[in-house]
């Protein structure tokens, strides 16, 4: 399957098929043709994403549930039984699902983000290395300002030791959005624990 730009291309929603073009869309998708999908894509996008960001709030995690709608349409297009239902009701289905899968990891990382901030405020051995309690809680704070998605990843990464291909599985999300969230959030991190260095060092 090609794999389709981020959705933030897509603004407006295409027009609406006439029935027939539907059921041609319908037809092509089941055959897994992958210009039908990517018409289904541009015809219910902006409703899918539409309907994650009002739910959540948040521009990057509807990013996310938009593009794992579309992929579980696409690997689950078997699944879809054009006699109990139209496509576009169906996609909508499958969109609040992933909301609420969305909603239940943000309550388990929130969850997460706070255990981790209580070790590393409380940790205080006396052994420890005044420089080594202030980067755990600079990484605390760094990790608190990253975006969700790759706050969830570098939290499970860290503090579960899980592996991307696991993390993918617990989340819900493609493994190339695992990988990209991590390459990218560890720059955020890192650039984070400089600046707060830095401004520790000119206090």
């Amino acid at each position: 399957m090609t794999t389709h730009s981020r959705h933030t291309a897509v603004r407006h929603e295409a027009p609406r098929p006439t029935a027939d073009a539907e059921d041609h869309l319908v037809r092509g998708l089941l055959a897994a043709d992958e210009n039908a999908f990517a018409a289904v894509y541009r015809r219910w996008g902006a409703l899918v994403h539409t309907m994650a960001i009002r739910s959540l709030g948040d521009a990057h995690e509807a990013e996310d549930v938009t593009q794992q709608v579309f992929l579980g349409a696409w690997r689950g297009r078997n699944g879809y039984h054009p006699e109990k239902g139209p496509l576009g009701s169906w996609l909508v289905g499958i969109t609040r699902r992933k909301i609420v899968d969305a909603l239940a990891a943000r309550t388990k990382r929130l969850t997460l983000i706070d255990t981790v901030a209580h070790r590393a405020v409380g940790w205080h051995h006396d052994d420890a290395a005044p420089g080594e309690v202030l980067d755990r809680v600079l990484l605390v704070d760094a990790l608190s300002r990253l975006p969700s998605g790759q706050r969830e990843v570098l939290c499970l990464a860290f503090y579960e030791d899980l592996t991307q291909a696991q993390i993918a599985e617990r989340t819900g999300m493609p493994l190339g959005t695992v990988k990209s969230h991590t390459r990218r959030g560890l720059l955020r991190l890192r650039a984070g624990i400089e600046q707060g260095r830095a401004e520790e060092n000119a206090a």
